[in-house]
């Protein structure tokens, strides 16, 4: 071995033997997107909300009731009558039965009808952006879990770089040992070096395994499935802050659920004032009754027809109640002008934090990567010096430690400089791939 890039080679070779098929973080998101049990549910709550809006659901519609009674009675009999006479019956049968169908519409109720029929279409509107935030929260964990996979992977990598120099290393100090040129202690300090390269992956490995089952389980697929994935980290670099800005304020789902609820609120004080108003309602219907007696002025009698009426109701008074209710709901009004404004700090205030945490990772992920470059360097002219014997064991093992280091802090930085714009991106609800 003669420079760090067979090993990089060997490494990369080792990698590829052990895929099982790459899993492509755009791959990743579609299956989540197919497959997540929380926007299943998310879109099952706005079929609901479609399926509310009705002009039935909101009162618009009449009443059509069907009706259908029918009693018999056998009972023993015997009447007076106004002149003395007396008449009896044994087992005197009676029945009767009556079929209709009536029919109820409010016409008017002080326009509350129409209110509630535009209250079911914004909660149709909320139902669209909770599925929409339950989308964004679900693509942002599938990203970062991705991601971070990929920031833990290629450190396992520089691991497995690391041991195959500490293999290297161990057959260097061995061959130096057996014609005189190294003590056997060398020897046996390159050994535990390796035991500690080796332990380390162990731990690593685990690490990588269990970030995998957890995106399994965002992509709600078998847990088991064993994926590749892509060696890079790419991130953008190009955000402004002040169309960030205006992006979040035209597209963020918090922001647009609270202007549901005014929207809501302000239909709530029409909904509440239509109770001043008087309730009109029609009514019809057609009904057939026939009724049959053993004993009686009547022995049987049948009847059918058309009734239609109309009716009116006004509220005069009902202990200040409707009044209450009016001053109540201008206060949740009230209320939801206040959640707009505090929502809007919370977004501004979190943008503002978030993008100034982006900028220094971007800094620290420029920094890291001239960093990386000059430890890789650095250990490749180490390792050439042990070879030749110019340098310890120690110094050597120095060297391979800052560059594994190195390697870490730079797939940390890259990631937390991923997961800043991806922070960024949800709040402003627009994250793209």
């Amino acid at each position: 071995m003669k420079n760090l890039g067979i090993i990089w080679l060997l490494m990369l070779a080792c990698s590829g033997s052990q895929a099982q098929g790459l899993l492509t973080v755009q791959e990743a998101v579609e299956i989540a997107l197919e497959n997540n049990y929380e926007i299943k549910l998310s879109s099952n709550d706005l079929r609901i909300a479609e399926e509310n809006v009705t002009y039935g659901n909101a009162g618009m519609l009449p009443n059509v009731t069907g009706n259908f009674s029918q009693s018999n009675s056998v009972q023993n009999s015997r009447q007076t009558q106004s002149n003395g006479d007396e008449r009896s019956l044994r087992n005197a049968k009676n029945n009767s039965m009556s079929v209709g169908v009536s029919v109820g519409w409010t016409i008017f109720d002080g326009f509350g009808m129409f209110s509630r029929y535009d209250q079911l279409k914004e909660l149709r509107k909320q139902g669209e952006f909770e599925l929409k935030k339950t989308v964004l929260t679900t693509v942002s964990d599938v990203i970062s879990t991705y991601y971070t996979i990929v920031e833990q992977q290629n450190l396992l990598l520089a691991i497995d770089s690391s041991i195959n120099i500490s293999k290297e290393r161990l057959k260097t100090a061995e061959n130096r040992f057996s014609i005189g040129k190294a003590s056997r202690l060398e020897v046996l300090n390159v050994q535990v070096n390796l035991n500690e390269d080796e332990s380390s992956r162990l731990r690593q490995a685990d690490v990588v395994k269990n970030l995998k089952i957890n995106l399994n389980s965002l992509m709600a697929r078998e847990l088991s499935i064993d994926f590749d994935v892509e060696r890079d980290v790419e991130y953008d670099d190009t955000l402004i802050f002040e169309d960030l800005l205006q992006k979040a304020r035209a597209h963020n789902p918090d922001l647009q659920i609270i202007a549901v609820n005014k929207r809501m609120a302000e239909l709530e004080v029409k909904r509440v004032r239509a109770g001043r108003y008087p309730v009109v309602r029609l009514t019809t219907g057609y009904n057939l009754s026939e009724s049959e007696s053993s004993l009686g002025f009547v022995s049987s009698s049948n009847s059918r027809g058309l009734n239609y009426g109309v009716t009116a109701s006004i509220n005069l008074f009902d202990g200040f109640n409707q009044r209450r209710n009016e001053r109540n709901a201008k206060i949740i009004l009230e209320s939801a002008d206040l959640l707009i404004q505090q929502q809007d700090l919370m977004v501004r205030t979190a943008i503002s934090t978030a993008f100034q945490t982006y900028q220094t990772n971007l800094s620290l992920a420029r920094l890291e990567d001239n960093n990386a470059a000059i430890a890789r360097q650095n250990l490749n002219i180490t390792l050439e010096k042990y070879r030749i014997g110019t340098i310890s064991a120690v110094e050597f093992r120095d060297a391979q430690e800052n560059f594994i280091n190195a390697i870490s802090r730079f797939n940390s930085a890259r990631l937390q400089a991923k997961l800043s714009e991806l922070q960024l991106k949800e709040i402003i609800g627009n994250i793209d791939l």
